[in-house]
């Protein structure tokens, strides 16, 4: 038996068992990662730099554009490591702390996306009162409420699963680092106070997800009422991506945490794990750029401008 203090290293899943497709998911995740890195950083760039864009809705997507470039850049980068080098492996410091940034980003995302969602429903059905509900002071707390709340959340877990002693060996049946994973690896009865403090956060997160279903209940009842199909059309253009956003990080994170044992496969599970951790920070830049004919405007000034300095 071994214990936490005598593992000095962790072995991830191995994305492929031959070379030509561990090159292949390497060349991959290389090209997700660079269209994530592009297009959340065109927009964190446009909303920054355009003063026009500085309102509750764009704020809020830039914060949302960060925690994407986080979670990115916190679970890629090391699979593409062991994708081109053949390795499995991955040190205790960066286990522990690819722990905390994956809890961290993908908390403070799915809360930024609950403010989201408020932001939508003040905007449509209560549009007099969204200079006071939604003025620039209660965006700001409502922004660090969430990056602090998902810090602290994040830091609980973690100090939590890392307290508890490890004895059934120190290989992982993911690609990168999450809790459920190190709970496998536990010896302890104390790992129920983990599944407890999940439990809370699964809770806490359904509540977001029960918010947020109201809510677009409530608007779309209050855009039908709309008589113009112009205001119509713009209503739903605002709400659309969103929806679409909420629809594939939820989705994809319920069901690779929620779906029944006889439905896992190693297969499934990896081709899950990738869909809610890697494919919407690459995924959410366009969907909100499309539909957003601001947002869209301002990407291209944005790189007109730097062409024209060059």
């Amino acid at each position: 038996m071994s214990n936490s203090s005598s593992i000095s290293h962790f072995l991830l899943l191995a994305l492929a068992d031959t070379r030509q497709l561990q090159l292949l998911h390497f060349c991959l995740l290389l090209g997700i990662s660079l269209a994530a890195l592009l297009g959340n950083g065109l927009i964190i760039s446009a909303v920054a730099c355009g003063h026009h864009l500085h309102t509750p809705m764009f704020f809020f997507l830039l914060n949302l554009a960060l925690s994407d470039l986080g979670s990115i850049c916190t679970t890629v980068p090391k699979a593409m490591h062991n994708s081109l080098w053949d390795t499995r492996d991955i040190s205790y410091s960066g286990y522990a702390a690819q722990v905390f940034l994956v809890f961290f980003f993908f908390g403070a995302e799915f809360s930024l996306l609950t403010i989201m969602c408020y932001d939508r429903y003040v905007s449509i059905c209560k549009p007099l009162h969204h200079g006071t509900l939604l003025g620039s002071r209660a965006c700001a707390h409502m922004a660090a409420a969430a990056w602090a709340s998902a810090f602290l959340n994040a830091l609980l877990h973690m100090a939590n699963t890392f307290s508890l002693p490890l004895c059934h060996g120190n290989s992982l049946g993911q690609f990168f680092c999450e809790i459920p994973e190190s709970l496998k690896l536990s010896c302890s009865k104390s790992y129920l106070r983990e599944l407890g403090l999940l439990a809370v956060s699964v809770v806490l997160a359904f509540g977001c997800f029960v918010f947020m279903v109201y809510s677009y209940v409530q608007i779309f009842r209050a855009v039908l009422r709309i008589p113009s199909e112009q205001g119509r059309h713009k209503a739903f253009s605002t709400c659309l991506p969103h929806l679409a956003v909420v629809s594939l990080f939820v989705s994809t994170g319920f069901f690779s945490y929620l779906k029944p044992p006889s439905m896992s496969s190693p297969s499934l599970d990896l081709a899950v794990s990738v869909l809610y951790s890697v494919v919407p920070p690459a995924l959410n830049p366009l969907i909100y750029s499309l539909r957003n004919q601001e947002l869209k405007a301002a990407v291209w000034r944005l790189m007109i401008g730097q062409l024209q300095k060059h």
